[in-house]
């Protein structure tokens, strides 16, 4: 009989126990999110970080759980982790060296390519910390007061190396969250950093239903359409073309080997949220700069680029589009999945083995692309149309959203995959034989 509900964690201790290491390990996170770094006033930059909202900080801030605004000791979060990991994986389809170990090294390779990833961590740490320093000293709260209290070399180091043990610690939470938890820790702690703030968000709503600048009917449409939008994100973040691939017959000494049906499966959104994070990134930078500069042509195209405006938002379309092809054909190689199913004596039926087979992966591949990108363009595109148009006071949909739902998604499968192993191994024996079989 199948567990449920909470005797799941009463007759399995250990799935209580990695439950428990997550959610300590996300709980000293968000402590850690609150511990200022020296030598900065955070009123000051409270008072910064409410003008520059529809920047790249504002991006910054929301990955780091807001801890970039409160310039802790996590203000960088997990951003440099991602950021080394990107890079090294799109240094892997040009560097051979790189992609001999992650194809033939194994288990090593890939343990190679992780410790890579930490040396790039710091590395982008210590360059971001520099520049992160040298922004602050010469910011101004709009009252005119200066965000650091003391400037010189000596804040310069301090923030490089708080910020870089910062970004290295919650780098091991978030690995042994994953060797001791469930779940991607990486995922979870952004995961995190995000829910966190939807709480003020929702107070806010409330606020504003008071002082009747919301009506109760306009508040239950978002409420609804919230709910169908969520629906429609996990219903497309489930979807896949299963291409259907045969196993011909083979005699190997006595035995007869392979003759089943199995399927390769697509998924609709292959390159996941990366696509916005970089479209939204790279669209921001002229407001960003524009914070800092006085030259009229770059206050101009930052205005042009208001994230409620048509062509931010049409920018912000065909660059998603752009990178969603991109990344997907970086992380999907239609020519080696054709090229494996070849050797293992495969075949798509109707379609002749090797060259056939690849034109054929990356032909259905490039459509259910097409569709994954326009879905993750309506979807980032769903804040602006509520902030503009109803006046929605948090950012309801977007890149927020989507990561959200998709690590939801996977924390409840892996405990559900965790459950049904367990469940198989209770009804096998010491001698791994299934009880009551003689």
């Amino acid at each position: 009989m199948a567990l449920s509900g909470v005797e799941n964690l009463a007759r399995l201790p250990e799935l209580k126990k990695r439950l428990l290491w997550t959610l300590g390990l996300l709980a000293f996170y968000r402590v850690g999110i609150h511990v200022p770094t020296p030598g900065v006033d955070t009123a000051a930059l409270q008072d910064f970080f409410a003008q520059v909202s529809n920047t790249l900080f504002g991006i910054f801030n929301m990955f780091s759980g807001g801890g970039l605004s409160n310039f802790s000791i996590f203000a960088l979060g997990i951003m440099p982790y991602i950021s080394a990991s990107i890079i090294i994986q799109l240094l892997t389809v040009v560097s051979p060296e790189l992609k001999r170990l992650a194809k033939e090294e194994g288990a090593a390779g890939r343990k190679k390519i992780t410790q890579y990833t930490r040396y790039g961590t710091v590395l982008i740490t210590v360059v971001q910390g520099l520049f992160i320093a040298i922004g602050l000293e010469n910011m101004h709260s709009p009252t005119g007061a200066p965000v650091v209290l003391d400037a010189g070399w000596g804040f310069r180091l301090t923030t490089i190396i708080t910020l870089t043990a910062g970004t290295v610690l919650i780098m091991w939470l978030g690995e042994q969250m994953t060797e001791r938890g469930i779940g991607n820790g990486i995922s979870l702690i952004i995961f995190g950093g995000i829910v966190a703030g939807l709480p003020a968000g929702i107070g806010k709503t409330f606020q504003l239903m008071g002082a009747g600048e919301i009506s109760l009917f306009v508040l239950l449409l978002i409420v609804a359409f919230m709910v169908a939008v969520l629906g429609g994100i996990v219903y497309m973040e489930r979807a896949q073309r299963r291409i259907p691939i045969q196993y011909a017959k083979r005699m190997v000494g006595r035995r007869m080997y392979g003759g089943q049906t199995t399927h390769l499966p697509l998924r609709v959104n292959t390159a996941g949220v990366i696509p916005p994070i970089f479209a939204s990134s790279i669209l921001m930078f002229p407001a960003t700069l524009a914070q800092f500069s006085q030259v009229d042509w770059l206050q101009e195209a930052a205005a042009w680029f208001s994230p409620s405006g048509l062509l931010y938002n049409v920018c912000f379309v065909a660059m998603i589009v752009f990178f969603c092809f991109f990344y997907t054909a970086i992380i999907f190689d239609p020519k080696d999945i054709a090229e494996n199913i070849k050797k293992q004596g495969g075949f798509i039926p109707g379609i002749r083995p090797g060259a056939k087979t690849h034109e054929y992966i990356d032909r259905v591949l490039a459509r259910i692309t097409l569709w994954g990108a326009l879905y993750i363009s309506a979807v980032c595109v769903l804040p602006m149309v509520l902030i503009s148009k109803v006046g929605v006071p948090f950012y309801f949909g977007g890149t927020s959203l989507l990561i959200v739902v998709g690590v939801s998604m996977d924390f409840m499968s892996q405990i559900e995959s965790y459950l049904i192993s367990r469940q198989y191994e209770g009804l096998m024996g010491k001698q791994g034989r299934i009880k009551g079989r003689r």
